[in-house]
């Protein structure tokens, strides 16, 4: 089930009245057909296995499959505005939900389930090597060690721009993304195992910081004034950077050194760097109608 807040179809009714209303699609008639679309939008997710194996196995012309495309990319969008606008609306906005709301919009067919399987069971390989007594740059280590060597996570440079780096689901099933897909990863997993780390929204990258809570860098000939004991690339395999090397990396961009550079931003940011990614995406590609979607998507998101 996509989302946890959407309940499964169970009337026979409801399956013979998608049936009967998919046969009607290529109607010639323009005002049957509005009337047809309309009411599959209502069924919402339910509607998509009928409207995709009747794509795939009965034999219609163009129009009948360019119409069932339309609403199948409808019925996602509409489903992803509204998962999106209630995850807007809470009050942690959790940050694997959100990620999937948003891979949800590019492929509505996967199981949660799979996602949430995935990321405990790399949680546990971490939980069972990490202890209090350990420093920071250990569990880092140990992190590293699961996440790029165990599970083989890696920066995805020959596809870099791809959309599917931008998508958990396929991220976790191909072991590749981009520096935000990874970092999302590499973050939940630790956040859920207390450990600080949260994002870093660089311009042209993302990063990760690991929050001084115990104020060891206080102690330190350069303390940190962000508040960070140091930064984790999982682009780079967890390579580690200090305040002056993410510094070295503004300036070669000729921009301002503004604080949200070296601070924790919210999970709001991360959500919008992700819709802001998928964008490039299908820019590249030129779907303009994908790009006027997500745009809209991004708009949401205060």
């Amino acid at each position: 089930m996509p989302f946890e807040t959407r309940l499964p179809l169970t009337s026979m009714k409801d399956e013979k009245s998608i049936k009967a209303l998919i046969q009607l699609i290529d109607d010639p008639d323009e005002h049957i057909f509005l009337h047809v679309r309309d009411t599959l939008l209502s069924f919402g997710y339910d509607a998509i296995p009928f409207l995709e194996n009747s794509w795939e196995h009965d034999h219609y012309d163009l129009i009948f499959q360019s119409r069932v495309e339309q609403i199948i990319n409808e019925i996602q969008f509409e489903e992803t505005k509204a998962q999106l606008h209630q995850w807007c609306n809470s009050d942690d906005k959790d940050l694997l939900r959100g990620a999937l709301v948003i891979a949800h919009y590019q492929d509505s067919s996967f199981d949660d389930t799979i996602v949430h399987e995935t990321i405990q069971a790399i949680r546990k390989d971490i939980w069972l090597e990490i202890n209090d007594t350990q420093t920071a740059f250990e569990k880092i280590k140990i992190m590293n060690h699961i996440f790029f060597e165990k599970y083989n996570f890696q920066g995805d440079t020959k596809h870099f721009h791809a959309a599917d780096n931008s998508c958990i689901n396929r991220v976790l099933e191909t072991k590749k993304g981009n520096p935000l897909s990874l970092s999302v990863i590499y973050s939940i997993v630790a956040q859920s195992l207390d450990i600080p780390l949260y994002g870093v929204n660089l311009p042209n990258h993302f990063i990760l910081a690991y929050m001084d809570e115990l104020g060891t860098s206080a102690m330190m000939d350069n303390p940190n004034k962000w508040g960070v004991l140091f930064y984790v690339n999982p682009f780079t395999k967890g390579s580690l950077l200090d305040e002056n090397e993410i510094r070295e990396f503004i300036d070669r961009l000729k921009l301002v050194n503004d604080r949200e550079y070296y601070e924790p931003c919210s999970n709001s940011a991360v959500l919008k760097r992700m819709i802001a990614n998928l964008i490039s995406s299908f820019q590249s590609a030129g779907n303009a109608e994908k790009v006027n979607q997500l745009n809209e998507l991004r708009r949401l998101i205060p």
